[in-house]
């Protein structure tokens, strides 16, 4: 269920985080609900190893099954690398 917050910011910050929000196609809610979020979960359930940013990123990327991305990494530092 969603409700509505209002918050008392100083202005400077909001135009800051209005533009970050902006740059990165998320809402301010968003980037604040995720904050939020992130600072009040249960940390006995979070393993201390992964951090909140590479929670959020994790499944994001779909790959086959057979892709062989040991391979594709090595080719890159190839190419890179000549």
């Amino acid at each position: 269920m969603e409700t509505k917050l209002t918050l008392r910011l100083n202005k400077r910050v909001i135009d800051r985080a209005k533009d970050y929000a902006h740059l990165h196609d998320v809402s301010l809610s968003k980037m604040i609900e995720s904050y939020l979020d992130s600072v009040t979960e249960d940390k006995s359930a979070v393993s201390d190893d992964i951090t909140p940013l590479v929670k959020s990123l994790s499944g994001v990327i779909q790959l086959n099954p057979d892709h062989d991305y040991k391979k594709d990494y090595a080719k890159f530092l190839t190419e890179k690398y000549k």
